[in-house]
């Protein structure tokens, strides 16, 4: 099931290049765009489920696909991002949870979110995590030139050979200006939204941050939020936080079994993300220097 989910992913960005190649109108591009975004997410998605060691039964193959297949094209790594996200589960809503900056913010207001929704849209903060990660790759300015451009290359090294291989892909197929126009502008912008708002989906504005039943949010999504923000059950956050070890294809399944057993009234789960959003978006205060929504470098995926 891991490797059939890491076909679709890829096979389904690969169907909307050969759309887009094959019929190029503005239609054509807006779908291709849609579903690339959501697919990059798709594989940030897949990684967080090698990240916990479920996506293949070999560790070896889960950790090289979860970091070569999966992470790096979209700029993750899987060895950084295991142990600050299972931090975020060993301590979810707490004061040292390293994701607690997320959702501290929130509620915000309206125009705070269009401002943010602007800024992913216009590549702004795609640029400003590519600009993060290279700082904190390079580390202390203090060391050598030398030094830091090692580390540098050490840390982008598997981004830049994933991407190399996806730019050669779409050259041989007569199609090299795919590569700017359907992955790194989706990867700069669209993609930057629908991570945003899959964020403040699972954990912004829930109940009781003591109660493992209220701490993050489940969100019943619609076929398109399911092609777009919630790719990969990830909509299924609450039962992905009670139950670690459950790999994304069994999430529904646990949430049908906690219903059966009378668990949803006491449930933190939203009908659709427009319900959240506009729980997450209540406030009438409009700070434009209040943060919200946007992840750092190391959990800059889940």
């Amino acid at each position: 099931m891991g490797a059939w989910c890491v076909l679709h992913a890829w096979g389904s960005m690969g169907l909307a290049f050969a759309l887009f190649a094959w019929w190029p109108n503005v239609i054509t591009f807006i779908a291709a765009f849609v579903i690339i975004s959501g697919r990059q997410l798709g594989i940030a998605i897949l990684m967080h489920d090698a990240a916990h060691r479920l996506l293949f039964a070999s560790p070896k193959w889960n950790d090289w696909a979860g970091q070569y297949l999966l992470g790096a094209p979209v700029g993750g790594d899987l060895f950084l991002y295991r142990p600050y996200h299972l931090t975020h589960h060993r301590n979810t809503q707490q004061d040292d949870d390293p994701d607690l900056e997320l959702s501290a913010p929130f509620p915000i207001s309206r125009a705070s979110l269009k401002r943010k929704i602007v800024r992913d849209l216009l590549g702004i903060t795609g640029y400003q995590r590519r600009v993060l990660q290279i700082k904190q790759a390079m580390g202390d300015s203090a060391e050598p030139m030398r030094q830091r451009l090692a580390r540098l290359w050490r840390a982008e090294r598997p981004f830049v050979f994933t991407n190399a291989v996806i730019f050669a892909t779409l050259a041989l197929s007569g199609h090299a200006w795919l590569y700017l126009t359907l992955w790194l502008w989706p990867l700069f912008t669209g993609y930057q939204l629908v991570s945003r708002l899959r964020n403040i989906a699972e954990h912004a504005v829930v109940g009781d941050r003591d109660d493992p039943l209220r701490n993050t949010r489940t969100t019943l999504a619609s076929w398109w939020e399911r092609l777009t923000v919630a790719p990969y059950w990830v909509n299924y956050h609450l039962e992905h936080h009670l139950f670690v070890n459950m790999p994304c294809w069994n999430l529904p399944k646990a949430h049908a079994l906690l219903g059966a057993n009378g668990l949803w009234p006491r449930m933190e789960v939203a009908p659709n993300y427009a319900t959240v959003l506009r729980q997450a978006t209540s406030s009438t205060e409009d700070d434009p220097n209040r943060s919200g929504g946007r992840k750092g470098v190391s959990g800059s995926l889940m």
